[in-house]
């Protein structure tokens, strides 16, 4: 009995790891966020299968079934649109009850969303703290509020239709000149990094209709310098 996690591709299908397919073949069942994008992840590299629906709107129902199946003797999968699961995804929930059962869960390295902007961004990658999308009615102001004392650098999901209002807000709470990049539909053939300040990137979307899964990589509050390093830069 074991779980395994396996992340599949955000945008090329070629981002899929041998191991990846090694482990989807040889498994009894796959759990699918979305078992028609799944399909053709799994034709395109002649996986056969069962594929088993498993997303936010039916996993309460059917953790339990799941963690019986896996308590009888059998392997499964979790794989969710792109990306690993859990980050922002399904998944949670099944991982943590088969913890609690005793379950072998592993997960496989991979692609993600979120690793390539930041890296893409310029910005600092050695500190960094994973925000997700954020409220979209109830809490939402709050929660942009609490980014303005951040110091490390901040990663933010979006859909392409709220991509303005965000960028709107957070000018508001940390300034126009507040460095970020934006990055959307990584890895497919229409990949694009905008980088600059806040005022830069939100006209440069303005100006165009915005597309595809959006990643957010906001600057850290910059650090206060105290008159004396200031002296010391001037000299």
């Amino acid at each position: 009995m074991k779980l395994y996690i396996v992340p599949t591709p955000v945008g090329n299908l070629g981002d899929m790891t041998f191991r990846a397919v090694e482990v989807l073949r040889g498994v009894d069942f796959v759990l699918a966020e979305d078992t028609r994008t799944s399909r053709v992840v799994m034709q395109h590299y002649g996986i056969t299968t069962p594929l088993q629906p498993y997303h936010i709107f039916n996993e309460h129902q059917t953790l339990h079934s799941v963690i019986d199946r896996l308590l009888s003797g059998m392997t499964a999968a979790l794989v969710t649109d792109a990306g690993t699961p859990c980050i922002s995804d399904p998944g949670f929930l099944l991982v943590r009850e088969a913890v609690k059962n005793n379950i072998e869960v592993e997960t496989l390295p991979g692609a993600t969303a979120f690793v390539p902007a930041l890296v893409d961004s310029g910005l600092p990658c050695d500190k960094f703290v994973f925000i997700g999308f954020l409220p979209h009615k109830k809490g939402r102001q709050t929660a942009v509020r609490q980014l303005a004392e951040e110091k490390r650098t901040m990663i933010l999901y979006e859909s392409p239709y709220r991509l303005m209002k965000l960028l709107e807000e957070l000018m508001e709470v940390l300034g126009e000149e507040r460095q970020v990049s934006v990055s959307r539909e990584i890895s497919k053939l229409h990949a694009e990094t905008a980088r600059g300040s806040l005022r830069e990137v939100h006209d440069h979307f303005g100006a165009k209709e915005v597309k595809g899964e959006i990643v957010v990589i906001v600057g850290g509050k910059p650090e206060q310098k105290n008159k004396e390093q200031e002296n010391k830069e001037k000299e």
